[in-house]
């Protein structure tokens, strides 16, 4: 017997917290019962459990998916404004691949998709510390003091953002704009975004150049590819160090 959310996400449907408000939704049923209790448990093999009405089947084989996202699609599978989404682009995948994680509508680069519900939970748990590299071309020319900021943690929404990996490249003499380079281990919404509103150098330009040790600067805009056996391999080690320690601030 394992938890429902957790079945959900193995079989692809969702990650565990999306099969979570699934259950909350009332749109998840075992033998004919609708279950919204979230520490419900079900048995994959013998119990008929659906979502929406429709079986949901133990996935047989897992699909790895490298998407670099343009500008303007939604990280979903869906959209009630009926815009543009993600899995609009990949033509091919037949399997029910969902988004490992958020990448906003404004921004671009890479992405993963994938049916591997326990992989996604790991990439996607703060506790272990994933990194995420991104490319910000930002508005005016941050100084050392805005850098140092960034790198120690900024206030965003009344909480404290965790320290950050932060680089400046070098700008074009006279420039009324620059590209930070900034790692980050958490994964809050529009994260490097509000960060740089905070030290006020708004972002014009995000992109995503990395996801733990998965980088491709040859991937076209708009394109995807299937990962390979290393990259998979190195995303499962990236995963399986221990939970990160709280970080002491002095």
């Amino acid at each position: 017997m394992e938890r429902l959310q957790k079945i959900l996400s193995q079989a692809g449907i969702a990650s565990r917290r999306a099969s979570e408000q699934l259950m909350l939704e009332g749109r998840v049923q075992v033998n004919g019962a609708t279950i919204r209790e979230l520490g419900s448990k079900a048995d994959p093999a013998r119990d008929d459990i659906r979502v929406d009405g429709r079986r949901v089947k133990v996935v047989e084989q897992h699909r790895y998916v490298l998407l670099n996202k343009p500008r303007g699609y939604v990280t979903t599978r869906s959209d009630p404004q009926r815009r543009q989404t993600v899995i609009d682009l990949l033509r091919g995948v037949r399997e029910y691949v969902y988004p490992v994680g958020r990448l906003d509508y404004e921004s671009e680069g890479l992405l993963l998709l994938t049916n591997d519900g326990d992989l996604a939970a790991r990439l996607t748990h703060p506790s272990h510390g994933v990194a995420r590299v991104y490319e910000a071309r930002v508005l005016g020319v941050p100084d050392e003091h805005d850098l140092q900021r960034l790198s120690r943690g900024v206030v965003v929404e009344g909480r404290r953002t965790e320290p950050a990996d932060v680089r400046l490249l070098p700008p074009r003499r006279g420039a009324d704009e620059a590209t930070l380079v900034v790692t980050i281990r958490e994964g809050r919404n529009r994260q490097v975004r509000k960060m740089c509103d905070a030290i006020g150098h708004p972002v014009a330009h995000l992109r995503r150049v990395a996801i733990g040790p998965i980088r491709d600067s040859r991937l076209k805009l708009g394109a995807w590819r299937e990962l390979r056996a290393d990259e998979i391999a190195a995303l499962r080690k990236a995963v399986q160090r221990e939970s990160t320690p709280p970080r002491v601030r002095h």
